[in-house]
């Protein structure tokens, strides 16, 4: 029997998981150093959090689910709706939880996985489902140490942060904090915003789901297909618009420019809140609150730096100093640092984080030579700028599910040399020329290398990885 152990128990943890249940592999151990599932969706419990695409999408796509509030729906109904998956697909079972990976290596005949506890997993199949956005990046600034009050990144979220009454620094203008700020200002004392770009925004067009439509979604699940589908649609359009068509991306920039000019009447503050960077280098975010919510008088954006942390606030390279009684950092995640801190070790001692020293790279974000009988899911150049992430999952999760038939069969699969060469060279060819070199972003590396992001569409992904092709394998590792 194949022995497969899989690293992380978030979407494409448990998608794997799930796709190779269905073929037939019952031998499996799902390695999560946390005490439930739900990886990005655990880990951030932020006042606002919520998906930033819509929930007909952000799907298993044999599970589409009649009940979400609305089109875009909160953490907490993810997070329930990833364990309801994970419950009913018999994924749950075989998660070992509070099952921190140390290191993993090859020891000629398979895997042996070290855990933190100093316990050795073997297994013949390695799959490490560990994300992009799973470790919190912090900037270090001067000074941070010495502030009196409380400090915490929007992913180490807890309770008891105390908003209510205070004064809230809130470092950062990403995703994370376009969602904490508008839910929280009202709340504090005041909120002061350091911005170092302005992203750019476009309407979110959210609405609430009412009775009637998850009525007809239960009694006739069919419409589900039709809502995925039109949403699958209305992607299409910022996809245009980031991949080079000239007339949607200005059509998408007006839009975005319209809202500015909406939402924001004071000048000077529209001024800071109007991107300077090509739109798309850095995630479109969707939003409707964050522009009004900047304008309250009880709301401040600083885009002078930040020189220093104090024990009383931050100080701004103009020499103001801006008291604060708590400092969120809204500064996203170390999503160019695949596998960190998990040392992982191939054939002939090779140690992949050597092998990445340029910037990660994988054929089809999914293999890496002299890792034999590995295959990662959400690697290298498979995140999706405009649409949802696992619709990938579910791809590399059918191609992992191919791969282990022919470990099943006997065979070590090792990618040909040649074969990743070739393909990292296309991928990394075609992003040269795209908006994602345009800006820094955690799309790349501090050396510029986009590590991140899929040139093409997902339909391309998809039809790619349909089919696990022998020849791109060493010799002698396939059997006829």
């Amino acid at each position: 029997m194949t022995r497969i152990a899989i690293i992380g128990a978030g979407f494409g943890g448990v998608a794997v998981a799930a796709e190779l249940l269905r073929a037939g592999f019952d031998d499996i151990v799902l390695l999560e150093k946390a005490d439930r599932a739900g990886g990005v969706w655990r880990d951030n419990t932020y006042p606002g959090c919520a998906c930033d695409v819509p929930a007909p999408l952000y799907s298993y796509s044999r599970a589409l689910n009649p009940d979400w509030s609305r089109r875009y729906p909160p953490h907490d109904e993810i997070l329930a709706y990833l364990h309801r998956c994970a419950d009913g697909w018999g994924v749950t079972e075989r998660v070992r939880f509070g099952a921190e990976v140390a290191s993993a290596s090859w020891s000629g005949g398979g895997w042996e996985v070290l855990l933190k506890n100093h316990e050795i997993v073997r297994a013949d199949v390695l799959i490490p489902a560990v994300g992009q956005l799973s470790r919190p990046s912090i900037p270090e600034l001067p000074g941070a140490e010495s502030f009196t009050g409380v400090a915490v990144h929007t992913a180490h979220w807890t309770p008891d942060v105390p908003i209510e009454g205070n004064r809230v620094a809130v470092v950062g203008t990403g995703a994370s904090a376009i969602q904490l700020v508008p839910a929280i200002a009202g709340t504090a004392a005041h909120v002061t915003v350091f911005q170092r770009t302005a992203p750019w925004t476009l309407p979110k067009p959210d609405r609430r789901y009412g009775r009637l439509r998850k009525a007809a979604y239960r009694r006739m699940p069919s419409l589900m297909l039709l809502s995925r589908a039109a949403t699958w649609g209305l992607t299409l359009v910022p996809g245009a618009a980031l991949t080079g068509n000239r007339v949607v991306n200005a059509l998408v920039r007006g839009y975005s420019w319209s809202q500015r000019r909406w939402q924001v009447r004071d000048r000077e503050l529209r001024a800071k809140v109007t991107p300077d960077e090509p739109m798309g280098c850095k995630r479109v975010l969707f939003t409707n609150a964050w522009l009004p919510t900047l304008a309250r008088p009880d709301v401040d954006l600083v885009t002078e730096k930040i020189v220093a942390v104090t024990p009383d606030g931050v100080r701004t390279a103009d020499g103001v100093d801006h008291p604060c009684d708590v400092l969120i950092y809204g500064t996203g995640f170390a999503a160019t640092e695949f596998l960190v801190p998990i040392r992982v070790t191939g054939r002939d001692g090779a140690v992949l984080a050597d092998e990445w020293r340029d910037g990660a790279h994988a054929y089809l974000g999914l293999a890496v030579p002299g890792f034999p009988n590995m295959f990662l899911v959400y690697g290298p150049n498979t995140n999706t700028g405009n649409t949802s992430v696992i619709y990938f999952h579910e791809a590399q999760a059918r191609w992992i599910t191919q791969a282990v038939r022919r470990v099943a069969a006997g065979d070590d699969l090792e990618v040909r040399p040649e074969v990743a060469t070739a393909y990292d060279a296309e991928i990394q060819s075609r992003l040269a020329g795209s908006v994602w070199t345009a800006c820094q972003s955690w799309y790349r590396t501090a050396a510029g290398r986009v590590v991140a992001n899929w040139p093409g569409k997902a339909t391309e992904y998809r039809r790619r990885t349909a089919t696990l092709d022998r020849s791109d394998f060493l010799p002698g590792t396939l059997k006829s």
